[in-house]
C-alpha cells in the first residue's frame, strides 16, 4: 500500500512538473513568434527546451522498471530521436534554430506533451475531462506529422549545410538517422492509432458494450 501510493505521488509530481516545463516552452515559443517572429524563438527557449527534453530520459527508465506500463521499444525510439534533434543538430549548428522548421518542431512537440504529460498526471487522481481524453488520443494526427516533417527537415538542412564540419562521418550518420525515420514514423504512428481505436473508436465502445452486458 505505501509503495503503491509513493509511485502514484511521484508519477503525478513528475507529470505535473513536466506539464509545466512544456507548456513554459510552449508559451515562450508562441510569444516570441507571434511578437518578433522564427529567428528569436531560440533565444528564449533554446537551452530550457534542451534541458527539458534530456530530463525525459527517465520515461525510459519508467518503461524498463514498469513504473509506467509503456512499450519499451517505442519510447526509447522517441525519446532517443528528440535527443539526437536537441544535442547532435540543435547543439552542434545554432544557427539552424533560427529556421521556421525548428520553432514548428518545438510547437508540435510542446503541444504534444503539455497534454500528455496533463493526461497521465490526472489520471493518478482518475480525474481525466472527456476533452483531455479526446485531445490525447487524437492531436497527435495533425502534431505527429507536423513533428516529424519539423525533424526531418531539420536534420536535412544540417546534411546540406555545416554536418561535414563537425566530423567526415557525420554526415553519413545523418543519413542512417533519416533512413530510420521511415519504419520509425510508421511504428510510432501506428502505434498512436491503434490506442486511438482502444481509446475512442471502435475498441472501445465494444468495450462498454461487453462491461453492459456483464
Amino acid at each position: 500500500m505505501a509503495g503503491s501510493a509513493l509511485r502514484k505521488g511521484y508519477l503525478i509530481l513528475y507529470n505535473a512538473a513536466s506539464a509545466v516545463a512544456w507548456a513554459t516552452i510552449l508559451g515562450r515559443v508562441a510569444s516570441v513568434y507571434f511578437a518578433k517572429g522564427t529567428p528569436f524563438v531560440p533565444l528564449v527557449v533554446n537551452d530550457f527546451a534542451r534541458v527539458t527534453q534530456t530530463f525525459a530520459v527517465m520515461e525510459i527508465f519508467h518503461a524498463l522498471t514498469g513504473i509506467v506500463p509503456a512499450p519499451i521499444f517505442t519510447t526509447v525510439m522517441q525519446v532517443a530521436s528528440r535527443l539526437m534533434l536537441v544535442w547532435g543538430i540543435s547543439y552542434p549548428f545554432p544557427h539552424l534554430n533560427s529556421s521556421a522548421w525548428y520553432t514548428s518542431m518545438l510547437t508540435a512537440w510542446s503541444t504534444t506533451e503539455v497534454i500528455r504529460y496533463s493526461y497521465f498526471a490526472l489520471k493518478q487522481v482518475e480525474f481525466i475531462p472527456y476533452w483531455l481524453h479526446w485531445l490525447r488520443y487524437s492531436a497527435f494526427l495533425v502534431l505527429y506529422p507536423m513533428g516529424i516533417s519539423s525533424e526531418v527537415a531539420m536534420i536535412i538542412k544540417a546534411l546540406v549545410g555545416p554536418a561535414d564540419q563537425l566530423a567526415t562521418w557525420y554526415p553519413y550518420a545523418l543519413v542512417a538517422v533519416l533512413l530510420s525515420y521511415i519504419p520509425g514514423s510508421v511504428v510510432l504512428y501506428s502505434h498512436m492509432l491503434s490506442q486511438r481505436r482502444k481509446q475512442i473508436g471502435g475498441g472501445a465502445i465494444k468495450e462498454k458494450k461487453e462491461k453492459k452486458r456483464q
